[in-house]
């Protein structure tokens, strides 16, 4: 199983922000049902007020589980992910992916 962290970062102001998180409220549905997707979660910072938390207003996180590599890449070509990044591309600056095992085993 692959955790997948992608950092993405939106240009300032909330009308980009809405727009990123409109084109995730049409896709989810959809990758959720691909095979070998076991979670897709779009995650932004808790305003918890505390001093040791690191917050960003403009990355937006998602929180991915898949099979395996070659899941997470026939999920990179499909369809809706190439509409959502026509949808996003004057929102969007930069994406950073993380994939990621566990490090210990239970």
């Amino acid at each position: 199983m692959l955790i997948v962290i992608a950092d993405i970062q939106i240009r300032s102001g909330a009308q980009h922000r809405q727009n990123v998180f409109n084109a995730f409220r049409k896709i989810i549905p959809v990758v959720l049902q691909e095979e070998g997707c076991y979670g897709y979660e779009l995650l932004i910072d808790q305003e918890s007020n505390v001093d040791y938390q690191t917050k960003s207003a403009d990355v937006i996180t998602m929180l991915e589980h898949w099979e395996s590599i070659d899941h997470l890449n026939a999920h990179l070509q499909t369809p809706h992910m190439y509409a959502y990044q026509q949808q996003v591309k004057d929102d969007v600056l930069d994406v950073k992916i993380r994939i990621l095992q566990k490090g210990l085993s239970s």
